[in-house]
Order: C-alpha cells, then structure tokens, then sequence
C-alpha cells in the first residue's frame, strides 16, 4: 500500500435564497434540482447503515442517541439523487450534500470533489437561481460538514491509529485550513484564523458528528468486509476550495495510516513513537494552532515539553519516511523508493508544504503579502492577503483585528466560498492557485464514474437501466421485480471489484438490469 486507498469526501454546502425563505426547503429544491425523472424513484438503500456502532468494540444503545445520529432512520422527506458519476446528492442535517463516489487515489478523490460543486451549482440553478457556497460556518454558531472517508485494515490497533492521526489532524491545519474571519463558535471576538473547522471541535474521541464534535470519530460503518477493514470518518477538516490542501489533507492522511498498517513490518516501535507525539490537552491544542497566525505557539505534551504544530508535521513526515525507507527500501540519494507516482508526488507536496509554512513563519506582515508562490498552494494565506490588502485601503490606521469589525471585510470570507462565479473572489482568482487537475478532468468526473473502484458497476447500472433500479447503496444494488416476481439484489462489498476492466463486457452483453445483475450475482466480478 501507499497513499493508494480506498478513499472519498462528503461536502454538505450552505445555501442562500430571497429573505425570508425556508432554508430547510431550499435544500430540498436543490437535491431535487440534481434529480430526472429517469432516476427519481431509485430511494438509498439505508439497510446496510450501522451508525450506533463504535470502533472502540461498542454498541451506542439507539434509545441514548439523539434522532441526528440515527442516519439509517431517514426522514419521510428526505431527498437522495444517484449522481451521474456513482456519487450521491442528498439532504442531509438541513444541508444539500454530496458525497463523491469511492476512489484509490487523492489526486483522483479531489478531481471527483471538485466535481460535486460543478453538479451542486447546475442543481442549484435548476431549483430557481438558489446560492451555494463551500463553507463551514456561518459565523454565529452553526457548522456543517466537509468529510474525508479512508478504508484501513481493521489488524491497526484502534488506540495506535487514534493517537496517530490526533497528533496530524491537530497540526495539518497549517497547511490545510481555509482561512475564516473570527475567533469563536460564534465569532465573539474579532480575529482571523486558519481552520473554519477548529473552533466546533470540543471532544478528543466520540461517536457523535453534529455536537461535541471529536477529533477522532469512532462510527464503525466500513461499507466494506467488516472483517477486514473499517472506515476512518473525519469531520474536522476544511471546505477547501484550492487543490493543493485537498490533495495534502486526503495524500498526508493516508500516508499516516499507511504508516501504522505497516510499522511493525519495519521494525519500528509505533506504540514507542506515539508516547513523545502525545498532546497534553489535543482539543486545546487544535483550537490554539488555528488561532496563532505567528505559527509558532508552544504546545505542551504529554510526556513534558513542548512543540509547535510544524515541529508536529516534521516529526510525522519523519516518520513516514522511516517507514518506508525500512519496508520499500532507498535509492542512491537515501530517498525512499516510492511504490507509485501518487505516494512520490504528495511526499514531494508535503515537504513543499512544510518549507512554506516556514517561509511564512519567518515573514513579517508586509513581506506575507508578497508571498505569491506560498499562496498558490496554502489557502488560509490566500485569503489573508485578500483581507489584508482591502484592510489597508479601508482602515490604514488601524490593527488587522480591530478592523475585522468592517463587514466588507468579514464578507471576503463569504464571498470566497461562493460558488456563483459572478460573487465568488476565488472563480477570480484560481488561475492564480497551484492546480493538480484540469477542467477537462473535472468535466469529465461530473458524468463519469471512476474506472477502477465499485463506483464505475453503479453509475453504469443507474446511467443505462434506471427504471429496473429499486434501490441503490455504497455497497449493494437492487433491481425491481422481474416478471416472475423475482428481485436480485447484488453484494458489492468489495470497494476495488466491480471495476471497468471487470464488469464492462457483462455491462455491454447484457440487455437489462435484473440479468445483469443475475450474472453478476452466480458469477461473481472477477
């Protein structure tokens, strides 16, 4: 393995429309606006959907959990859409969102996110000209979701993987957060800071997404062999909207849990390693990185001591390093022999990524300003610019944080997240941004399911045969009765079956769904 795995994101957006509108039923009016009439009987299969179960060996009893948590009791209005490309659009906590279809790839994983707001933004201006934007807060109290989901062996011990990726989900915000205007749930104190996530973070490790939201989210819901694998949900990320920190947030998180699936092949302690990688307080330590803009605040450890979130990011990447020089081996100039193109290239992007956050560090504010290549690729720095540069025009006399009162300042942060190209700073600005896929690609994403995961055998069934389509999950698909009263319903628990390469001679020979399916089902994919 390598950064290669099985991995996909969840976006939920906020949306906007005349005053005195329903928010609730906008959200509606756009999952309904990515719906056709060929597809809108297909419902989301929930029966496989285990949200009470936790990957701490526990069950929460359903009569404790809030009516939130229980995502397989769907609400009788609940609109769900399979998207074109194996994707899913739904309403989900009063949000549209989407969930993009199962890839193995980061560089691949963002290509298919980017394409969510494409389709997001066509629904939206179906459902009558509503406004979409790729936040996470509203800045008086209320935030929403940007999801990363990663399949990992289920052999890692869950207290080993937990520390792991407490330490990297605390730091990576220097690298990965999107900027936002305001310290607090609430904005209660005038400021900027990196994370738009960080603030609503108040637990170390739960099963709960919607309230105390943890660092570490223990819902065991795999979609795959529950035997083999689990699923690591994160919810303290980013709605970025810049290539590069998605790329980082999803390659450098994989790259960790390559890590711990593969320590003890290379002979190195972990449970060791993680004992001087331990903060004392990480809840505390996650909201004081997003504060601390001078990126160089002390925080305690565990074991005594102190470090700085990029000292934090430099002994992980250390790690990784080790890791694989022990288990892949090193070439001529001590460098680790990367197995693929996408574990070299996000390797090269997180050591690119830790000397801009030291050029950064190192700045003054009137040399930030000029750090045109750093903001290419960090969007928190981007966005500071941007406010800093109408902060000078407006409020020359004043401190950067006394002037965050302007409301023409505090809207940059709404505006950049727009997705309405005539109101959004960052559709100006993006050419500007380091890219790592094309527009090309992402058309593409919008229509066509990824070749080499499960998600290539659903889009194709619900493009080709929607009418013989019942139901539709992550892992199975349904056909309506046949004739004879007969439904087939086909087991796709394999996140790396069903592929093209597997499934396109069947898809090609068989004349509908239910026979498709029948075949699929006695035969198998392979």
């Amino acid at each position: 393995m390598s950064v290669r795995r099985i991995m996909g994101t969840e976006t939920e957006y906020a949306v906007s429309g005349a005053p005195g509108g329903n928010p609730v039923q906008w959200s509606f009016d756009v999952v309904a606006g990515a719906s056709s009439p060929r597809t809108r009987h297909i419902r989301w299969d929930y029966r496989q959907e285990d949200p009470v179960n936790d990957m701490r060996g526990m069950r929460l009893d359903r009569a404790s959990a809030r009516a939130d948590m229980l995502t397989d009791e769907p609400q009788p209005h609940v609109t769900n859409v399979i998207a074109p490309n194996g994707g899913r659009i739904y309403v989900d906590h009063a949000h549209p969102e989407y969930s993009a279809p199962e890839t193995d790839d980061p560089f691949t994983a963002v290509i298919y996110d980017t394409a969510g707001d494409v389709l997001m933004k066509r629904a939206a201006r179906q459902a009558g000209g509503l406004q979409l934007h790729r936040n996470n807060v509203d800045g008086k109290g209320a935030s929403w979701g940007t999801h990363e989901n990663y399949m990992l062996s289920r052999s890692v011990p869950f207290g080993q993987m937990a520390a792991l990726m407490t330490a990297h989900l605390v730091t990576r915000q220097i690298y990965t957060g999107s900027g936002r205007v305001g310290i607090g749930e609430r904005s209660e104190t005038a400021g900027y800071q990196l994370s738009q996530r960080a603030d609503y973070v108040h637990m170390k490790v739960a099963l709960q997404t919607t309230f105390d939201r943890p660092i570490i989210n223990t819902r065991d819901e795999p979609h795959a062999d529950a035997g083999r694998f689990r699923r690591l949900h994160v919810i303290v990320g980013d709605a970025n909207r810049m290539d590069v920190p998605r790329v980082l947030k999803l390659g450098t998180t994989s790259m960790l849990l390559w890590v711990c699936e593969h320590a003890e092949e290379a002979g190195i302690d972990l449970t060791g390693e993680l004992e001087a990688l331990t903060f004392a307080d990480p809840v505390d330590a996650m909201h004081r990185v997003s504060h601390d803009l001078t990126l160089a605040q002390p925080l305690p450890m565990a074991g005594g001591g102190a470090m700085t979130a990029w000292q934090m990011q430099v002994a992980l990447q250390t790690l990784a390093y080790e890791t694989a020089a022990a288990v892949y081996g090193t070439d001529t100039r001590g460098e680790p022999v990367w197995p693929d193109r996408s574990t070299r290239s996000v390797m090269a992007m997180w050591k690119q990524a830790l000397l801009d956050v030291a050029r950064i560090r190192h700045a003054d504010e009137r040399e930030r300003l000029q750090l045109e290549a750093e903001a290419a690729r960090i969007e928190w720095l981007c966005k500071w610019q941007i406010i800093e540069r109408l902060r000078l025009r407006l409020h020359p006399n004043e401190s950067f944080d006394e002037s965050l009162h302007d409301a023409r300042l505090a809207s940059v942060d709404l505006r950049w997240a727009s997705l309405d190209p005539q109101t959004s700073i960052f559709d100006r600005l993006r050419g500007r941004t380091e890219r790592t896929c094309t527009d090309d690609d992402v058309r593409e994403a919008c229509n066509e399911p990824p070749a080499d995961t499960r998600a290539w055998l659903r889009g194709m069934v619900v493009d080709r045969y929607p009418e013989q389509i019942r139901a539709v999950s992550w892992t199975h698909i349904t056909t309506t009765d046949d004739p004879e009263g007969r439904q087939w319903t086909l087991d796709m628990s394999d996140p790396r079956d069903w592929t093209r390469t597997q499934c396109a001679d069947a898809v090609a020979q068989a004349p509908n769904a239910r026979q498709l399916i029948a075949a699929l089902c006695q035969q198998g994919a392979a």
